[in-house]
């Protein structure tokens, strides 16, 4: 949304837009600028450097706290005080709340076999799992093993006819009828593969998370169904949870034996709580009281509650919970063992913007539209009243200047307003950052940096310390009417934070006028790729947390969207050049001098891999990696700095692949292909319709 613009009815223009579009929500406006404390009593509080006495204290004058809701009233008010970005359902684009888990275990997904508790047989010695950003915590996938069953899901969605009768109540018109889940799983046996058969069928699809026995189903109608699946051809349903209405799943990660679920709900204006995002079984509700509920004493948005949920995966009951009240839109959530890293965007303080643009151009505006400005900023107003204060300050000033003048103020102040925003840009556009401790799931530190981050491989954890690269400026488009429609004025940082969420050290300006494709931090180094015209691939050296530092840099044509690390000082990128699907292997070797080893072009448009790392797989015993396409699936060599094509399956419905001891199992739509990886040669092929 607009927050401020200034309109003059005599030229018929926008003079001046002092505007800023934030894209995508604000969680947890409260959790900003600031390092979050427990105090003695328990409460949740914020404290500056400056706050603290010599022996640690917290200055009880300056505090800024995060507090819990008293009662269903208390909640109420807070919503009528405080600016709203809709109360709609949380259904379209704000289901794609992209909220990401990962642990802090290594950076390549484990080999390790699983353990297949049911039904006796053999299993595979070497098993590749879903392709997750760090191993160790497994994320919801279509595709899962045990080492022996290959568990294949499918999710389509159709509309559910209605029998409509004769004469229809006019109420009744423009009713949609209910959508059913068609989609089903299958259960294949894949090893050994000399019994390679379908085994089982579950008649629910979805995205899967399997731990041991227990197969976990997630549907698109906001419902968790378990299987016992001890004996594959005849799985037993083992519990079940459902969504409230108005609520919808967020994330979903296990974690050893637990299950962590984001649950996100509109609020209800008239009935904010409790909540109660899941239902156990047919009836069994799990309530979280007012009281219960996180809630920021700062400036916010607010049409969202989001309740962190970690499940028994073995029995399907909740073990811990915690709720805070926040705003809809794209978010991230990174999970260590220890630790919950939820990020959120919010606006910087737009009057201070501008009062400090006007401060240092006065010769803009007259005397008197300073002095309003400089008595706005110490009044005790919120953001959006500040705002339309300042908006009404203007207006009043442009309407007293002639139309030669007004034409003289709209050029000037465009052009000295973007030079401005260059060196205030960080300020304009940040991202909050939440710690919660997983043993109580209680809120533990908060922190914030400029800019936004792209995806979960934005954020790394490391020896204690977070990492987060970011892009700044990049929702600074409200000001085309003054001529900054269509341009860049983006730039990239990456930030070391410590475990209090203090900054410690970054690295700035990569990619002037450029915005993140893809990140990896593997350790002690992090790999950052930017785009506009070329990819520019920085190589960082962040063994220092106070001094990390921007040690290379490669431009090269295209792009990567995906990195992923290869054995001796290598990074695989998977992208675009031109038309086509572009491999990369980038040698790191030397951070100072990172090289293009090997380039390959392939013949398609689009690859799943892209975006989704899910579809990528590496099997680093015989050095090859997988990635379906839209004409088939692929397997690529990448021993001694080369790309060569050792394997492609002619079938557009390829989607994944998993390898189980040395064969390679790819996943079509109704087809399982098993092939040989020492000889690259089809060994068997199963009908899974």
């Amino acid at each position: 949304m607009s927050f401020f613009k200034a309109v003059s009815t005599r030229t018929g223009s926008i003079i001046l837009a002092i505007a800023l579009i934030i894209s995508g929500g604000i969680l947890f406006y409260a959790f900003v600028r600031g390092d979050l404390v427990v105090s003695e009593s328990g409460q949740v509080v914020f404290n500056r450097p400056t706050d603290l006495t010599p022996g640690g204290a917290v200055k009880s004058a300056t505090l800024k706290t995060i507090k819990k809701f008293s009662s269903e009233q208390e909640f109420k008010k807070f919503l009528s005080d405080h600016p709203t970005t809709g109360y709609g359902y949380g259904g379209g684009m704000e289901r794609a709340v992209a909220v990401d888990m990962v642990a802090n275990k290594g950076t390549m997904p484990s080999a390790a076999p699983m353990s297949a508790e049911g039904g006796g047989g053999e299993t595979a010695a070497r098993v590749s799992e879903t392709n997750v950003q760090v191993a160790g915590i497994d994320e919801p996938d279509l595709v899962k093993t045990d080492g022996r069953e290959i568990y294949i899901s499918s999710e389509y969605m159709y509309w559910r006819p209605m029998v409509t009768p004769m004469f229809r109540a006019e109420s009744d018109i423009g009713i949609m009828p209910p959508y059913e889940n068609s989609g089903a799983t299958k259960i294949a046996r894949a090893f050994p593969i000399s019994e390679m058969k379908l085994d089982g069928k579950i008649e629910k699809g979805g995205q899967l998370l399997l731990y041991k026995n227990i197969l976990a189903i997630f549907d698109q109608q906001n419902r968790i169904t378990a299987f016992d699946t001890t004996n594959p051809a005849e799985p037993k349903e083992k519990w079940r949870l459902k969504l409230s209405d108005r609520g919808w799943l967020a994330a979903s990660r296990l974690m050893g034996g637990t299950l962590y679920l984001a649950v996100a709900e509109s609020v209800n204006i008239s009935s904010p709580c409790p909540l109660k995002p899941i239902i156990i079984g047919d009836n069994k509700e799990v309530s979280v009281a007012c009281s219960e509920i996180y809630y920021p004493t700062v400036e916010t948005s607010a049409d969202t509650t989001y309740s962190l949920l970690a499940v028994d995966a073995l029995t399907g009951e909740v073990k811990k919970k915690t709720s805070f009240l926040g705003a809809s839109g794209q978010s991230i959530f990174y999970m260590s063992p220890e630790a919950a890293y939820l990020t959120y965007s919010y606006q910087g303080d737009l009057t201070k913007f501008a009062y400090g643009f006007f401060s240092e151009n006065k010769d803009l505006v007259a005397g008197w539209v300073i002095e309003k400005l400089a008595k706005l900023m110490n009044y005790d107003l919120s953001e959006n009243a500040k705002m339309t204060e300042l908006s009404d300050t203007l207006n009043k000033y442009i309407h007293s200047l002639d139309q030669n003048e007004a034409l003289k103020f709209q050029n000037e102040a465009a052009n000295r307003l973007s030079d401005y925003f260059l060196k205030h840009r960080r300020e304009l556009s940040q991202t909050g950052i939440v710690k919660i401790n997983l043993k109580d799931l209680v809120v533990s530190a908060a922190g914030s940096v400029p800019g936004q981050p792209l995806n979960q491989f934005s954020l790394d954890e490391y020896q204690g310390n977070l990492r987060i690269a970011t892009t700044i400026g990049s929702d600074f488009w409200g000001l085309g009417s003054i001529g900054f429609s269509g341009q860049r004025q983006t730039v990239s940082d990456v930030y070391v934070l410590d475990s209090g969420l203090k900054i410690s050290g970054s690295v700035k300006g990569l990619g002037e006028e450029e915005r993140i494709y893809s990140v990896r931090f593997l350790e002690d180094r992090g790999y950052v790729v930017t785009f506009r015209q070329t990819d520019p691939f920085y190589v960082l050296d962040l063994s220092s947390a106070t001094k990390p530092l921007l040690r290379g840099e490669l431009k090269i044509p295209g792009f990567s969207s995906y990195l992923h690390p290869l054995p001796n000082h290598q990074v695989l990128g998977v992208g675009r050049e031109g038309g086509s699907v572009k491999l990369s292997i980038f040698d790191v070797k030397d951070p100072a001098n990172p090289k293009e080893a090997a380039k390959y072009l392939m013949n398609e448009y689009w690859s799943e891999a892209l975006d989704n790392h899910h579809a990528f797989l590496l099997d680093e015993k015989h050095g090859v990696f997988f990635l379906p396409g839209g004409q088939g699936g692929y397997v690529f060599s990448y021993i001694n700095n080369e790309l060569k094509m050792v394997f492609a399956l002619n079938d557009s419905r390829v989607s994944r692949a998993i390898y189980l001891d040395d064969y390679l199992y790819i996943v079509s739509e109704g087809k399982l292909t098993a092939v040989d990886e020492k000889t690259w040669q089809v060994a068997k092929e199963l009908d899974l319709n």
